[in-house]
C-alpha cells in the first residue's frame, strides 16, 4: 500500500483544484489576458505543485524510508537512494 493512503482523497482534492488551476491557465490565454498576469497564475499553480511534491516527498520518507530502514538490508538502501534521487529531481524542476 502507498504511504499517502490514509490522505489520497486529500492528495485527489488538491490535484483537481491543481487542474482547475491550469484550466484557468488556458482559459487566460484563450481570453489573451495581460501576460503578466498569466504569470502570475502559473507561480501559483507552480507553488500548489511544490506543495503537494513536498506533502507526498514527506509521506514517502515518514512511510516507505522508514519502514524500510527498519528492516534494513539492501531494500533500505534502495528506498534511500530512491528518496534522495527524488529529492534531487525536486530541486532540479
Amino acid at each position: 500500500m502507498a504511504s499517502y493512503g490514509d490522505d489520497k482523497e486529500n492528495y485527489l482534492r488538491r490535484l483537481r483544484r491543481i487542474e482547475g488551476q491550469v484550466r484557468g491557465l488556458q482559459k487566460m490565454v484563450d481570453d489573451e489576458k495581460y501576460c503578466i498576469d498569466i504569470l502570475t497564475q502559473v507561480s501559483a499553480v507552480t507553488r500548489a505543485l511544490q506543495s503537494f511534491s513536498l506533502g507526498l516527498l514527506d509521506e514517502h520518507l515518514a512511510g516507505c524510508v522508514v519502514d524500510a530502514a527498519a528492516r534494513g538490508g539492501p531494500e533500505a538502501d534502495a528506498k534511500v537512494r530512491e528518496a534522495s534521487e527524488a529529492i534531487a529531481r525536486l530541486v532540479r524542476s
